[in-house]
């Protein structure tokens, strides 16, 4: 198992990245801020124009650490690919697979139960644990909905009709998220899921977490050797990592979208970190982001069981149990692929 060490998060857009022996050094101005060893990092994320010097993105690639530019905003820019070391009869295999339809379709019926599962499980989770708070029967309502949208799942061997599937169940989640939301209601409410650009605060932290949880699924792709440009559920299209967004299909609800309704219902955001622009959308400043990614590292450090191979892991390790699973139902040591349903 991999070992879960961190991911640095250079969030100034001023700061510029560099290579001194072992460590990564960050520069503001041409002064030294900070310096940080390379072997303790599993990835580095930056959020800002000034780069990185041609040295340390060599350094990244070759000790395979994910190294991912966003713009200020969490817009995902580029990502540094070193040389390509996965097993290259794995790879075959993956590619053999997703240009067959049918085969792709059983995968990613997989990464869609998965989804609609937990997605279904955080709605039980929070009737049970503030069932004073809410209002049950509508929330009930749509468990059903979502349990039986994962017999017609089940049952389905069309990828376009799965997709219409997923696509309802991800509607019916979404009309009742905001019943989730139960402080700072004035300025943290969900009505509908909108980005590019995300037109309220609710969806403006979903869309930045969600590219932080992609960065993850597309580096924890990579370890494990498969590619996380070539998926089963979203096909292929230049720079996108479909696989890396079919992995995270069945971890929105269950450990990004809980992750990001705990930092409202305890405050630890508030409506003064977000800006909304003259086009509508909304951004958050450089306090908001930093907040956020604290307690998302801290959220990786949580241990739990892992409902498939019943072994402690930490939450942040899930991607990568999920892609090797993955890896290993492609080369023929599972059945089949076990979406991660979480209990």
């Amino acid at each position: 198992m991999r070992k879960l060490l961190n991911t640095l998060y250079v969030t100034s857009p001023n700061t510029y990245l560099s290579l001194d022996g072992e460590n990564i050094v960050i520069l503001k101005e041409d002064q030294e801020i900070s310096r940080i060893p390379l072997h303790n990092l599993e990835g580095i994320v930056a959020f800002g124009y000034t780069g990185a010097s041609p040295a340390l993105m060599g350094a990244c690639a070759k000790r395979n650490i994910a190294l991912s530019f966003m713009k200020p905003s969490g817009k995902f820019l580029a990502r540094v690919v070193g040389e390509v070391r996965g097993n290259v009869t794995l790879r075959k295999a993956q590619y053999r697979l997703a240009d067959n339809k049918e085969q792709s379709a059983q995968i990613a019926k997989n990464f869609i139960l998965g989804k609609i599962y937990n997605a279904r499980w955080v709605l039980e989770r929070a009737t049970r644990d503030y069932a004073i708070r809410l209002d049950v029967d509508q929330l009930k309502k749509v468990s059903t909905v979502l349990a039986n949208s994962l017999q017609f799942v089940d049952q389905c061997e069309d990828l376009e009709q799965l997709r219409g599937f997923e696509g309802e169940a991800a509607s019916q989640y979404f009309s009742v998220l905001d019943e989730l939301i139960l402080q700072q209601k004035e300025s943290f409410y969900f009505n509908y899921r909108n980005k590019r650009p995300p037109l309220d605060n609710v969806n403006a932290m979903l869309s930045f977490v969600y590219t932080l949880l992609a960065h993850d699924a597309a580096a924890a792709l990579e370890t494990v050797g498969l590619d996380p440009y070539v998926g089963f559920l979203h096909r292929d299209r230049p720079g996108r990592i479909s696989l890396a967004f079919d992995l995270m299909e069945e971890l929105r609800a269950v450990y990004a979208d809980r992750f990001v309704i705990s930092l409202i219902n305890k405050r630890e955001v508030k409506a003064e970190g977000f800006t909304q622009k003259e086009n509508g959308a909304v951004i958050m400043d450089d306090d908001t982001r930093k907040i956020i990614l604290k307690a998302w590292q801290s959220r990786k450090q949580e241990m739990i069981t892992h409902p498939f191979l019943q072994e402690k892991l930490e939450w942040g390790l899930v991607p990568y149990t999920q892609a090797m699973l993955l890896a290993r139902f492609i080369r023929g040591d599972l059945e089949g692929y076990p979406p991660f349903m979480w209990k």
